[in-house]
Formats: C-alpha cells, structure tokens, sequence
C-alpha cells in the first residue's frame, strides 16, 4: 500500500492540474496550453456538461477552483495531522455517490483513498465523467492507486463498510441493504439563511451565490430564509438582481415557469422577480428557482427551532448568531473538515473495523 504521504502528493498534484485548467479556461491564448492533462481534463468537462445540462462548465470551473484551493501538501498534511492512522484496518468501502452538483461525492472519495481503504464507487448516472477522469490521472501519478479504486456498475459486493448519499426515499433503501454492515447513510438536508433585517448589501450580494451557485441544486444551497415580523425584501431582490442571467438557461427557466404555474393556480401569495420567486412556507426544501421563507418573533426561538431541526439542516448562513454558523456567500465553499451531516468520515473510516 502506498504510504500517506505518497497519496497526499498524488491528490496535491490534482489540485494543481485543477488551478492549471482554471487558469486555462480563464485564459484567451488556449491553442498554446500543450498540457496534455489539462487538455484531457477540458474534454471530460465538455462530455460532463453535455451529459448533464445542470453541470454547466461554469459550475464544473467553480467546483474545480475550490478543490483547487484545497487540495494542496499543506492543506492535506494539516487535515490529517490530528487522526491516529495506526487505528486502520484496511476495508473495502462502497461508496454510492449522488449526482446533483458536480463530484459532489469527492470528499468521500478523497477520506476514503487517504485513509488507505480500497473504494468501491457506484457512480450516480448524473455524474459519471468526472470522478473516472480524477482516478485516472491520480492513478497516473501513484500507479499504485489503481488496486484502490473500482467502479461497480451492477450489485455492490464484498465491502466492508459503506457510504451512501440520497434523499430520503433511498435512504430506506441503503437502510434495507445496508444495514447491518457500518454505514454512513445520508438523507436530505437543506441550508438557511437567518436575516435580521441590518444586513449590508454586500452580505446580500454574497447571500445570492449561496442561493444561485449550481441553480440551487446542492444540500448547502440555501433554501429557506427565516426573516423577523415585518422585514421589508426590497433590499433582499436588489442584491438578487445582479444573478438575473440564471433565468436564460433553459432547465432553470423551465422549472421557473412550472413552479411559478404551480403556485399561481393553487393560489399561493408569493414575490417574485422574474427569475426568483419567494414563498411563506415552513418546509425547508424548495423548489429549484423559489426559496422559501419564515418569519420568526425572537432569535431565542428561533436558535432553539435550528436547534430541534438540526437533521434537517446542512449549514446555517448569520452573523453573529450562531457558533457554528457559515458567513455570507461561503456555503460553497467548504474546508475539509466540514463533514456532510457532521459527521466526521475520515475518525469513520478508521474506527470502523
């Protein structure tokens, strides 16, 4: 097996090529980039965003930029200085990926590898092109890996351990089949924003990318404001306005139209801009192209409600209101410490036996 050190500098090298093709693709002489990775990673962007018409290659850019910024020596060395990896029994791990934004299952992938374990990987058939392309080029640099790293298209078998992300239908499922075998089952989550009224309106700007990037699709994507009696959303659609060009990709538009359809027929109030739609309502899933609101009296009650719903919820964008709450515009943007669901996949891997 290859040594921790060996597959943190295998995993830094793919941040590299990651900022190399951001720096690429941002760049206005492409025809004399003669990087064959970078060239190779251009097309699997390409084939993913035709396979997909939710993972434009400007959301792919945006996902690669930040594993960019995470995956470094430094960075890596530092996330795993405080596990015991003498704990490890080497396992094999099924890890069965969702594919509502793009490598959304990395992570897992990412514990897994650098944990030392072996990955069985079922691929969502929304995002099958990425990861595949990640495993050939870490596998290029560590050829070792390659005993490490399996897809399975059919029945997932003779793993030790699993990972599996849904919603909350096929977590009964995974609960079904996986049970008896120790697991980390994920269900949905949804993230909100707590907005007291005296925001800035760079804090608004930023709250838009929590509510925009990846049209809305991923668990950390807000999408459900609590606001206090009475706040005035003026202020709020402003700082939406500049995000007004989502409406002109056709799958959003479309769930636009139906949505807004749904909601004026079953004679729901709602606000709307012409591309973002705001509806009272105490669920925390909304549609894609509407978030949903509600008002809350007192903050007190309202940390306690965030505290009784906390399965339900991913991240908590504030200021000033919680302990472990996310600043304005960083949902997308998580550090590797933080674990979907909270719970810590890497202290996982290693204490499951």
């Amino acid at each position: 097996m290859a040594k921790l050190e060996d597959r943190i500098v295998a995993f830094s090298e793919l941040g590299t090529l990651f900022a190399d093709y951001y720096e690429f693709a941002n760049s206005e002489k492409q025809e004399e980039n003669t990087n064959e990775w970078v060239l190779k990673l251009q097309d699997a962007v390409h084939t993913a965003s035709l396979h997909n018409g939710w993972f434009t290659e400007e959301n792919i850019l945006f996902c690669l930029k930040n594993w960019s910024n995470l995956l470094t020596q430094k960075n890596l060395n530092n996330w795993f200085k405080s596990y015991d990896l003498n704990l490890l029994k080497i396992k094999k791990v099924a890890i069965i990926m969702a594919g509502n934004i793009p490598l959304v299952g990395f992570h897992d992938f990412l514990a897994t590898i650098l944990t030392g374990n072996t990955a069985l990987i079922k691929l969502s058939s929304n995002d099958k092109i990425l990861l595949p392309f990640v495993s050939s080029f870490l596998i290029k640099q560590l050829p070792e890996l390659a005993n490490s790293i399996t897809y399975v298209d059919g029945r997932l078998e003779g793993f030790d351990a699993v990972i599996a992300t849904g919603s909350d239908n096929t977590a009964r499922y995974f609960e079904h089949y996986f049970g008896k075998k120790p697991n980390i089952i994920r269900k949905n989550r949804n993230s909100v924003a707590v907005l007291t009224g005296n925001e800035t309106n760079e804090q608004l700007e930023n709250l838009a990318e929590d509510i925009f990037t990846y049209y809305g699709l991923g668990c950390r994507s807000v999408s459900k404001l609590f606001v206090p009696k009475g706040y005035n959303f003026d202020a709020f659609f402003k700082a939406m306005y500049p995000k007004q060009d989502i409406i002109h990709h056709v799958k959003y538009a479309n769930n636009y139209d139906y949505n807004k359809a749904v909601y004026l027929m079953s004679e729901f109030n709602i606000l709307e801009n012409g591309f973002l739609m705001i509806k009272e309502d105490e669920s925390y899933a909304s549609p894609i192209s509407s978030v949903f609101y509600e008002y809350y009296e007192s903050l007190d009650t309202l940390k306690q409600k965030l505290t009784n719903d906390n399965n339900k919820i991913q991240c908590v964008v504030a200021s000033g209101l919680l302990e472990n709450e996310v600043a304005f515009g960083q949902t997308q943007q998580p550090s590797l410490t933080d674990y979907a669901d909270n719970i810590d996949t890497v202290e996982f891997l290693l204490k499951t036996s």
